[in-house]
C-alpha cells in the first residue's frame, strides 16, 4: 500500500476529505519521527512499539573488492510489533 493509498483509505473509514486525512496522516508520521529523533520510545498498545537501537561499529567487506572497511556505529530505528496485530495477521 502507497501512501496516497493510505490517505485514501484513512479519509473513507473517518468519513473526513482526503486533504484532512494527509494531515492527520502526515502529522503522525511527522510527530514519530521527530520524537525518534530525540531518542524517545513510541508505544501503541495492541499495534507495536517504536524505538531507536545504538548499532555498534564493526567490520564489514566490499563485495567488489573483498576489502575489508570499517562500519561506524550508528543509530537506527526499530518496530516491534504488538500482540494483538501479530494475532490479526496470522
Amino acid at each position: 500500500m502507497t501512501k496516497a493509498e493510505l490517505i485514501s483509505k484513512v479519509a473513507k473509514e473517518a468519513k473526513i476529505t482526503k486533504a484532512a486525512a494527509a494531515k492527520a496522516v502526515n502529522a503522525i508520521t511527522e510527530t514519530i519521527t521527530k520524537d525518534l529523533k530525540k531518542g524517545g520510545r513510541i508505544s501503541l498498545p495492541g499495534f507495536g512499539t517504536f524505538s531507536v537501537t545504538n548499532r555498534k561499529a564493526r567490520t564489514g567487506r566490499n563485495p567488489q573488492t573483498g576489502q575489508e572497511i570499517q562500519i561506524p556505529a550508528s543509530k537506527t530505528p526499530k518496530f516491534t510489533v504488538g500482540k494483538t496485530l501479530k494475532e490479526a495477521v496470522r
